[in-house]
């Protein structure tokens, strides 16, 4: 016990020179500061007296706008962080959209499923990533009917979407040509999708069969009558032109590099489940 008494006194006088130079240091910065403490209370007595100055009553209403304005600015930062993770497929009735929506949800081609009527909805992991581990954000994939008099449904997903996947029946691509290319025009000059550079991939879908067209045919094909649309919408009168927004670049031949957002296009097969390209398309878009 007297050993600890003594080990304890050796180290209160070690400690003492330390103790004067922390308390000297001490004293030091406390004069330092003062200055600064004085031009703080010289800076802070107008402002005080301009306050004590103003009515009660028109103080809170200021202290009041001002808290809203920045809750308001906060909510905005806020929603602008969150990222969407809608996905919307669309195109003509045919197209196999539906069979690409449910092998993207559960792997299963739903053969029998007939030409949707109504817009097939669903927040889910992607099926080929159903085993793996990890933090995985859910897709909200929205399949949208290609029929003409239900296409102004997606007018109500489009906002939303953080990518677009039209799809084009690959193997009657030329008889609906005109059709496809006037949907796609319409799609692509969407205030809702060009404002947000909303990404397009454009999805020739049954290219496993044999009569299916290629992408690189398609593409062109698509480019030519876009830009006979584009020149045909441009010299109608304003009352005609839905749209608020024309693509290309003036007095060149149009081009899908040309537009605002993002376009791509790749070839698939719902029904063979070759739709490697199109899950690549919306994990990019829908990250973690």
């Amino acid at each position: 016990m007297e050993g600890w008494e003594e080990k304890l006194e050796q180290l209160k006088v070690q400690l003492e020179p330390w103790k004067n130079q922390a308390k000297d240091q001490l004293e030091q910065l406390k004069i330092q500061v003062e200055p600064w403490k004085n031009q703080v209370e010289q800076w802070l007595h107008p402002a005080i007296d301009y306050l004590n100055e103003i009515p009660p009553m028109q103080l809170y209403a200021a202290i009041a706008v001002l808290l809203m304005t920045t809750l308001f600015l906060f909510s905005i930062r806020l929603f602008r962080r969150t990222k969407s993770n809608t996905i919307v497929l669309t195109g003509l009735s045919g197209s196999g959209k539906t069979v690409l929506y449910y092998v993207l949800r559960d792997g299963s081609s739903h053969q029998g499923t007939v030409t949707s009527m109504e817009p097939n909805e669903g927040t889910f992991l992607l099926n080929s990533e159903s085993n793996k581990k990890g933090k995985i954000k859910p897709v909200h994939l929205v399949d949208v009917p290609g029929h003409s008099r239900l296409r102004p449904k997606l007018d109500d997903f489009l906002p939303q979407a953080a990518g677009i996947v039209f799809v084009v029946d690959a193997v009657e691509f030329l008889p609906n040509c005109s059709s496809v290319s006037e949907y796609l025009y319409d799609v692509l000059t969407r205030a809702s999708v060009v404002k947000k550079k909303i990404p397009v991939l454009i999805c020739c879908n049954k290219s496993d069969k044999v009569t299916a067209h290629t992408k690189e045919f398609i593409r062109k094909q698509l480019e030519k009558e876009i830009e006979k649309l584009r020149a045909s919408r441009s010299a109608i009168s304003a009352a005609d032109i839905s749209n608020d927004f024309t693509l290309g670049v003036p007095g060149e031949v149009f081009a899908f590099s040309q537009c605002r957002n993002v376009v791509t296009i790749v070839e698939a097969s719902g029904l063979k489940g070759e739709i490697a390209e199109v899950e690549q398309f919306i994990r990019e878009r829908v990250k973690p």
